[in-house]
């Protein structure tokens, strides 16, 4: 074979050898795209696309009254496709790019329109299909911001996409924050009413289609979610707005004069347990103070001469001593200690006297005296009233109590524990527990768990109900109660609270408390710390709130009458004045010419227009804009008819114009049947109803 032929077949071998592997190529090909194809294209589609949770809008939290406390409102990451359909021709986007920096800096006034212009025409060079645009964006700019040129083209023509993120807000800042508390990653279980409830607020994430694009960022496929998420239901807590900012300005004023440590103060109604206000600040510097540390309930201390109410309920019910028995004050000698009254007197007073004064000798020798054989017999007491255990919160975070027992606990001292006791040392409890305490006396013996939240709503409706836990029926007998009643008013009266707490418009009852607070590491002989209490409840003769201040650390003075006292005063007054059920508890009556004509209740605007046209003087102390008639031998009497959100109106006596306009503002669906006056109606006055809930009214 000559040199030409070898070169041919080798030639010839190569290109066949070519042919068959593009042969097998193209059938590979061929295999992948109609075979196997459906495969691959998922797998594709599994790698570019995913789902993503959407988050829900968290549930507001209201006051007792209906104000807002904490809501969320939408917040926008503003990102655009530098490709979208209306834009993606050339012409039109340099036509308009320059219009569009001018503006995005005129709103947002963080950059020039020039810098905007030229990060618009970067993007557009780097193909960009995300670029970031702005973060925390509200949404009335939004709707500005969608006029503007290239994003006015369409909704999705020009590119605009917005990412709604979710942001938390309190309307009224610092008020109850700490109580409103939060949610957020750092802390497992939150804070405060936002973390105890959060598996209510928090609603049902949704779910939104997300495909990849270069760079390895991810886009939403389609606009809306692919699950909607659902919304986070309503909380209604028991906090007043209008006592909390009472209760907030009156102990951080106190604070800055005092230049202590920190404090708190608490306001429950006695009935209810509802906790109505919390204040808690801490000194962050020199006359700035900020709530940091939930102290109501977790605050764990030496309650001082306020846990002298519990001593001497537990002598009452032993039948131990009366309130004219007589006991020495001044000084009492124990093994390793003298306890001294911080005012020492030497002289023999009444039980009750030495309660009023406040005196530690008193109360630890009769303690002493009468249990020091037999302590059990007294921790007994304080077990059976449950003040060594938690009260069960609505809220996370509340300390556990310690209260010693001889059987129990190692550090017990024989000699010194018992006495020790008696005038609140040796143990620990939380303001929010000494208020309860005293609120279970103005509560003729019931003692209740506060609470903070009374009722869950979805969209309007009831979801759960909360009343207190009674963790006791009856703490003690009557004729106990009653005695015991009489000594904290004396308090107020005759005793340590007088200078600073009494007013003589109208009867407090409580006790002043001064403690010393000893050192984590070097105990009481460091430097003193005091800390100062005043707890009670008001009217004492009718109580409706109960109330606790706990100063500590204060400057200059360190008695619980001093510092903590005129705190006490400051709220309980204020409260008082601007309850008129408070102090006149009578229905508001009409004065002036007898033989009044029959009335129907409605607007009061309109009957007293109508009575002044007879000539008929009339005297009304109520400013309802509503009331209801009750017709008696002396006349027509005018009752005060208030509205209150989500609490069913009394429409009894109404004409069926009024009692639709109170109905219909409650959101309740009417069914009338007949005419005239109401006399009855199918859901009971002051019954909890939600919006869209049917009621019956029968006209006579």
């Amino acid at each position: 074979m000559n040199i030409r032929a070898n070169i041919l077949l080798r030639v010839y071998l190569a290109f066949g050898l070519i042919v068959l592997f593009a042969f097998a190529v193209f059938l590979r090909l061929g295999q992948v795209q109609f075979v196997q194809g459906k495969k691959w294209k998922a797998m594709a589609d599994s790698l570019s696309t995913r789902y993503v949770n959407v988050e829900a809008t968290r549930g507001n939290i209201y006051s007792n009254d209906g104000s807002l406390l904490a809501t969320s409102v939408p917040e926008y990451e503003l990102r655009m496709d530098m490709f979208a359909g209306g834009i993606a021709d050339d012409k039109i986007f340099n036509e308009k790019v320059d219009s569009l920096g001018f503006k995005l800096s005129q709103i947002f006034n963080d950059k020039t329109p020039k810098d905007y212009a030229r990060m618009l025409r970067k993007g557009r060079q780097d193909s960009a299909r995300y670029l970031l645009i702005h973060r925390k964006v509200g949404y009335a700019d939004l709707k500005t911001i969608r006029t503007f040129p290239l994003y006015n083209i369409g909704k999705f023509s020009g590119g605009l996409i917005a990412v709604q993120q979710n942001k938390r807000i309190l309307p009224f800042q610092a008020l109850a924050a700490r109580t409103i508390g939060y949610k957020n990653e750092n802390v497992k279980n939150g804070v405060g009413l936002e973390g105890a409830y959060n598996e209510y607020i928090n609603g049902e994430t949704g779910k939104r289609l997300m495909q990849r694009i270069a760079g390895g960022v991810y886009i939403p496929v389609n606009e809306e979610a692919e699950v909607a998420p659902k919304d986070g239901a309503d909380i209604i807590s028991t906090i007043d707005i209008n006592m909390q900012d009472l209760t907030q300005n009156a102990l951080e004023k106190q604070l800055k004069l005092m230049r202590a440590d920190h404090g708190t103060a608490i306001l429950m109604e006695v009935a209810t347990g509802e906790v109505r206000a919390v204040a808690n600040f801490s000194k962050i510097e020199e006359g700035v103070y900020k709530e940091k540390f939930n102290y109501a309930i977790a605050g764990n201390q030496d309650p001082g001469s306020t846990f002298k109410l519990a001593s001497y309920m537990a002598l009452l019910e032993d039948k131990l001593v009366d309130t004219n028995t007589m006991i020495g004050t001044g000084y009492y000698q124990i093994p390793g200690k003298l306890i001294t009254d911080s005012h020492p007197k030497i002289e023999t007073v009444t039980v009750k006297r030495a309660f009023e004064e406040s005196s530690n000798a008193a109360i630890a020798k009769l303690i002493n005296m009468h249990y020091g054989s037999d302590p059990i017999k007294f921790t007994d007491h304080l077990y059976d009233w449950h003040l060594n255990e938690k009260m069960g919160l609505q809220i996370p975070g509340e300390a556990m109590p310690v209260v010693k027992n001889p059987k129990t606990n190692k550090s017990w001292n024989k000699n010194m524990t018992l006495p020790q006791m008696a005038y609140g040392y040796e143990m620990q409890l939380t303001p929010l527990k000494m208020l309860s305490f005293y609120n279970a006396v103005a509560n003729n013996g019931k003692y209740v768990a506060p609470i903070f939240v009374k009722e869950i709503r979805r969209l309007g409706n009831p979801v759960e109900q909360f009343k207190a836990r009674v963790i006791n029926e009856q703490i003690c007998s009557d004729v106990t109660l009653s005695k015991i009643k009489k000594m904290l008013e004396g308090v107020v009266n005759e005793g340590s609270g007088k200078k600073v707490v009494y007013n003589p418009l109208y009867k407090i009852a409580g006790k002043t408390g001064t403690a010393q607070v000893a050192d984590a590491n070097k105990g009481y002989k460091a430097n003193k710390q005091y800390q100062a209490s005043f707890v009670g409840y008001f009217p004492a003769d009718k109580p409706k709130y109960s109330l606790i201040v706990v100063i500590n650390d204060p400057k200059d003075a360190y008695y619980g009458a001093t510092v903590s006292g005129p705190v006490f005063r400051e709220i309980a007054d204020r409260i008082y004045a601007s309850d008129v059920q408070m102090y006149n508890d009578m229905p508001t009556r009409l004065v002036g010419n007898t033989g009044n004509p029959p009335t129907k209740a409605g607007q009061s605007k309109a009957t007293q227009k109508v009575y002044k046209a007879f000539g008929f003087k009339l005297l009304f102390a109520s400013k309802s804009e509503y009331y209801n008639i009750i017709d008696t031998s002396a006349g027509t009497v005018f009752q005060e008819n208030s509205e209150k959100r989500g609490v069913m109106p009394n429409v009894a006596g109404m004409g069926l114009k009024d009692a639709l306009y109170l109905l219909g503002n409650a959101g309740l669906k009417t069914k009338v049947a007949g005419s005239g006056k109401v006399i009855n109606q199918s859901i009971a006055a002051g019954t909890r109803v939600g919006k869209g809930l049917g009621v019956q009214i029968e006209l006579n």
